[in-house]
């Protein structure tokens, strides 16, 4: 099963490449890892008209998604959402989220993302995805780095939470997968 890992920040300095990166360590246990990094994925923030073309980069993106049977969405928190740069990417597709299971994983400051995973499973239903109920949340992530500057600590707990999230993005993956073989999704 392949698993696209998609990094919401394209923010300087930004955390989410370290938490990407380790929660692709993870799932590689269980999935093929395409690691989407919007900040490299050029999207044009204004999406077209229906009559324009649509710009060679959204098309590139477009195949990586649409080959994928689960996403993990890494996203940090701002302003008690999600960043626009994860919106952008969101609105730029619709039928290759349908039909396939969604983890998210937010960090932040005290709420550890939380009101930012509220919103993307808003968004997510609307564009017909399935958001699995467990996530992992990084409050105050900054503080779970190792002496050696290594992260996360073994006692920030997070690689059992991410077990138990891949375990079920995994179900529903496979599960959701031999449905679409099954018989094409139709919203």
């Amino acid at each position: 099963m392949r698993l696209a890992v998609i990094i919401g920040s394209t923010r300087r300095g930004r955390f989410g490449p370290t938490v990407a990166h380790w929660l692709a360590q993870q799932a590689a246990k269980q999935f093929e890892i395409d690691l989407v990094d919007l900040a490299t994925a050029d999207l044009p923030a204004t999406l077209p008209d229906t009559d324009d073309e649509t710009p060679a980069q959204v098309v590139v993106l477009a195949d990586r998604l649409a080959t994928a049977d689960a996403f993990a969405v890494v996203t940090p928190e701002i302003n008690c959402s999600f960043p626009a740069s994860l919106k952008t990417a969101l609105d730029w597709y619709y039928e290759e989220w349908h039909a396939k299971p969604v983890a998210i994983v937010s960090y932040g400051r005290e709420s550890g993302g939380c009101h930012a995973t509220a919103q993307l499973r808003q968004v997510f239903t609307e564009l017909q995805a399935v958001t699995i109920h467990n996530t992992v949340a990084m409050p105050c992530y900054w503080e779970q780095f190792t002496a050696d500057g290594g992260w996360p600590r073994s006692s920030a707990g997070y690689e059992a939470a991410a077990k138990l999230m891949l375990d079920q993005l995994a179900w529903w993956a496979e599960a959701l997968r031999d449905a679409r073989n099954r018989r094409p999704y139709q919203p």
